[in-house]
């Protein structure tokens, strides 16, 4: 017999059916408290408490200081402070280096940096291990019922997580606060298979597939499908339902196969599988096999055609059930297909910005009679048609934050500006636009010389830094794994795409140089 994990989750204590009840009437919080909050001024909002834990509880290869910083990649959340009657729990693994949290604080315009602080508090386990943030608070009930005894008042207080799954449902009910956020029933929406059926239903245009697949023999039996419905087709990407960040995908080449009835595409079908192009260089064939009967997967047309671009849009479901759009992005990515996610342009290029918006809108719509809440992102390709006009394609669903989630919030809170989804434009209170270039992976193992300190350094000297006065510059984050694996972010905020650019250009030239200048051991002294 297995011995029990002494660090296992405590039990609820509730059967299938309470807990759903229980939730509900939680969640059902989330509205008297919407309506306080919104649209009032400062002066007249309540008082309400943010309990905000940045858990990575979807799997994938990510731990140490890697884990630390996409937990830290949500800390553009402090901005909320700027409410003076809001109080923030910011629950990491460890804690927050105190020169971090004072970078964050000094960005905040009109704000008295000590008053802030005394309604912010930082909780950790202290825990490094490679496991979501959110296990390791159900992991001590103690500790769950510390972060319950700072909120005043858990009717005007709420729970906002990276993602949701039966965790973070379960952390609700742990501090009996309501969740901004999804019910987990509907996680399936957010994966690969649920996404297509979402586009169906949504009448948005999205690549010619076949989903909900269990097993490589039904992967097989897809392509044939789909190479009889669409015989020009020349490559599939196979995707993993859960897959995040390109990590779950796969590229067969179908170029020069024989037709599907003929004899001789069993043996050519199996050697473009066996051949496989994975994302992930760690993954291999088996582990993929494996994963897809674990978790289920899609085939899909990878398009391709002039102008191949890839794009995404962000909306929110309030809990009024109010569809917004926040922005369009231009996708930044690399690795082997070119589906890992690395950075972002904003906004998206105004010849398809609106037109991708608009498709996210019947998604968005679609999702809210769902019940769906919450923020969400809507991944497309665009390509042009013979005609020269752009023709778009849905991809997936990320039914929570993104990697394009942090920069947009950061620019929104700091310039207190709007986004014309309708123009594809984002406009400060002033009139003047706003663009940014931004990436979580600045890396290289020169910059393992780095502390976040260094970094914020050399911002300044080279006069880098944010300026709220023109309200450009350079923004960090991601920061606690720049001395173990060189690697940080930046979001490059200027008044047009060229100025954003060349800050993102120059920030990398300048911390390069540094590096080699800081790396390169000087002569001894002499005794």
């Amino acid at each position: 017999m297995a011995m029990m994990d002494p660090l296992d989750a405590a039990p609820l204590g509730l059967t299938a059916a309470e807990v759903e009840i229980q939730f509900e009437k939680l969640q059902a919080k989330l509205i008297p408290l919407w309506k306080s909050i919104g649209g009032l001024d400062p002066g007249e909002q309540g008082e309400q408490t943010v309990v905000i834990v940045p858990s990575q509880s979807i799997e994938f290869d990510c731990k140490g200081a890697e884990m630390q910083s996409y937990e830290e990649r949500m800390l553009f959340l402090l901005m909320l402070l700027r409410q003076p009657r809001t109080r923030m729990i910011y629950v990491t693994s460890q804690k927050i280096l105190p020169a971090t949290l004072d970078y964050y604080m000094s960005l905040m315009p009109g704000v008295i940096t000590s008053h802030a602080m005394e309604r912010f508090i930082n909780v950790a386990p202290e825990d490094r291990s490679p496991r979501g943030l959110t296990r390791k608070l159900l992991e001590r009930p103690h500790l769950c019922e510390k972060i319950r005894a700072m909120i005043p008042d858990p009717d005007r207080a709420h729970l906002l997580t990276y993602t949701v799954t039966i965790q973070e449902r379960d952390l609700a009910l742990r501090l009996g606060i309501p969740l901004y956020g999804s019910d987990p029933s509907l996680f399936y929406l957010g994966g690969k298979s649920g996404g297509r059926e979402v586009f169906e239903r949504a009448s948005v245009s999205y690549p010619v597939g076949l989903e909900n697949l269990r097993s490589m023999d039904e992967v097989r039996a897809a392509i044939a499908e789909m190479r009889r419905r669409k015989p020009s087709m020349r490559k599939a990407m196979v995707k993993l339902n859960d897959g995040i960040s390109g990590e779950g995908n796969a590229l067969i080449d179908l170029e020069g196969l024989p037709d599907p009835s003929d004899s001789s595409h069993a043996p050519a079908m199996e050697e473009r599988l066996t051949s496989m192009l994975f994302e992930a260089p760690s993954v291999t064939l088996e582990r993929f096999s494996r994963d897809i009967e674990e978790m289920g997967g899609i085939v899909e047309e990878r398009i391709e055609g002039r102008d191949f671009l890839s794009p995404s849009v962000q909306m929110r479901i309030s809990p009024l059930g109010e569809v917004e759009i926040l922005s369009t992005h231009d996708q930044l990515l690399g690795g082997p297909s070119g589906g890992s996610f690395l950075g972002s342009k904003f906004p998206a290029n105004p010849g398809y910005g609106p037109l991708i918006a608009s498709e996210c809108a019947k998604v968005g719509e679609r999702l809210a009679d769902l019940g769906a809440l919450g923020r969400f992102a809507v991944d497309f390709v665009v390509v042009r048609g013979d005609d020269g006009q752009w023709q778009s394609y849905a991809i997936e669903i990320n039914l929570r934050m993104g990697g394009t989630t942090h920069p947009f919030q950061i620019l929104q809170f700091l310039t207190e500006g709007q986004f014309y989804p309708e123009d594809g434009v984002f406009r400060a209170p002033s009139g003047q636009e706003k663009y940014y270039t931004a990436s979580d992976h600045l890396e290289s193992t020169l910059y393992r010389a780095f502390s976040p300190s260094d970094l914020f350094d050399i911002v300044i000297r080279y006069r880098l830094h944010f300026d709220q006065a023109t309200q450009t510059g350079i923004l960090l984050h991601m920061l606690p794994t720049v001395g173990e694996n060189g690697r940080f972010g930046v979001v490059a905020v200027g008044n047009t795409p060229e100025e954003a650019d060349e800050l993102y250009e120059r920030i990398q030239s300048v911390i390069q140089s540094e590096a080699k200048r800081v790396t390169t051991a000087p002569p001894l002294p002499v005794t």
